[in-house]
């Protein structure tokens, strides 16, 4: 299966699903946990008839589905088909899927040497070293292999190379985005008391800062091949 780029997904997607940290989602709000789980049932089926299996988050008022074709790490056309699929049983089930607020959370730790910190993090967090992350900052700047979560529940760690002597904010969390998110969330942010740091990145990400400093990265495919 060939990788599909963001502008391709966001062209092709059906509506209410979004591209994010390279996983196609959108939240189907069932109002209750019954029609969740009939849902999810039917949403199975379909995975074992296509033999691709979605990633399902069954709440009380809500199911969240994610999907990405592991054997590339990527977005492909079989997501897609998947997508449309669970799309027309929402439709059935009398659902819309949703993409409003939906976001992935990744934490970056800069470093001038990812080499000498990363067995420490991953040894404390139980969890093994995998591939580059897909880091909002990262680019030449990412320091190797990310830590991540095996089971794929908690925010994967990345190492952004920084140098020995400049000062800087050790950690950052990079928050990933529906593109049409970003600006809401930066007027809220700079309402809110906070700065908006850089732009130079945009539209792959922009830097904002709280009243003290702290940074966050908004993140969203753009821009990204």
């Amino acid at each position: 299966m060939t990788k599909l780029t963001g502008r391709e997904i966001a062209e092709r997607a059906p509506q209410g699903w979004v591209l994010l940290l390279g996983g196609l989602q959108t939240r189907l709000r069932t109002g209750g946990f019954a029609k969740g789980l009939e849902l999810v049932n039917a949403i199975g089926a379909v995975a074992e008839r296509m033999d691709h299996h979605p990633d399902l988050d069954l709440r009380y008022g809500y199911v969240d589905v994610r999907t990405s074709s592991h054997d590339v790490g990527a977005v492909t056309g079989r997501d897609l088909r998947l997508a449309q699929e669970i799309s027309e049983l929402a439709e059935k089930a009398g659902v819309t899927p949703e993409r409003d607020g939906l976001v992935r959370l990744e934490l970056a730790l800069d470093t001038p040497d990812a080499g000498r910190v990363r067995p420490f993090w991953a040894a404390v967090l139980a969890w093994g070293s995998g591939g580059r992350a897909a880091a909002a900052a990262g680019g030449d700047d990412t320091d190797g292999e990310d830590v991540r979560d095996p089971d794929g529940q908690l925010p994967l760690v990345w190492f952004q190379r920084s140098g020995s002597e400049e000062p800087r904010q050790r950690w950052h969390p990079d928050l990933w985005v529906d593109p049409s998110e970003v600006q809401p969330r930066i007027d809220a942010a700079v309402a809110a008391g906070g700065t908006l740091v850089s732009d130079a990145a945009a539209p792959s990400f922009w830097v904002l800062a709280d009243p003290e400093g702290n940074k966050v990265c908004l993140c969203t495919w753009q821009d990204r091949g």
